[in-house]
């Protein structure tokens, strides 16, 4: 086979892509199929959850929460254990630095968004309450549908003694524990 030959069938090859593309752009041009606004099909009992609805129905979920009875659920251990799904971001100690995400060192009894070498998204910094006991659980069950506009990627912690014991074991991380409800 000589090089011509070559030539051909690589410029076969290439010319057969091009009009299978074009084609396609073709055809999606000829039959533009519009999205309806509303579905055809209506099921009963169901709602679409919008983002103000997320973030009620977490408000509601916390509201609903005796914080006595979800820490009575934790235990240190445990939430040393998981905090390791925290460690990849933040780190928790008295000297320690900021990573992706800010030093947890005494996290709770703070207002968020304050450490000062920590670039927080405009949500926290806006958010600016104190992290109590309350606020942690219901930050940590999702925090992107808490505070809209987190930088915070994380998905959230859904088992209550998971969250329980995480709250447990980053209230014990500081100068001064708050005392538990």
């Amino acid at each position: 086979m000589d090089s011509f030959e070559l030539n051909k069938i690589i410029a076969a090859v290439l010319l057969t892509v091009l009009i299978v593309i074009g084609i396609g752009k073709f055809t999606d041009v000829l039959f533009h199929v519009e999205k309806p606004k509303e579905s055809a099909y209506k099921v009963e009992g169901l709602e679409v959850a919008s983002t103000t609805g997320a973030t009620e129905a977490v408000e509601k979920t916390v509201q609903a929460v005796d914080i006595k009875a979800l820490l009575a659920m934790g235990d240190l251990a445990h939430g040393e254990k998981v905090f390791k799904k925290c460690s990849a971001c933040h780190m928790i100690s008295a000297s320690g630095k900021n990573m992706i995400g800010p030093n947890l060192w005494n996290v709770i009894g703070r207002n968020a968004g304050i450490v000062n070498d920590y670039k927080y998204s405009k949500a926290m910094v806006a958010y600016g309450k104190e992290w109590t006991f309350e606020e942690m659980n219901s930050y940590l069950i999702k925090p992107q549908a808490y505070i809209k506009g987190t930088k915070m990627a994380f998905a959230g912690l859904r088992k209550e003694k998971d969250r329980a014991s995480v709250i447990l074991y980053m209230n014990s991380k500081g100068d001064n524990p708050k005392p538990l409800p």
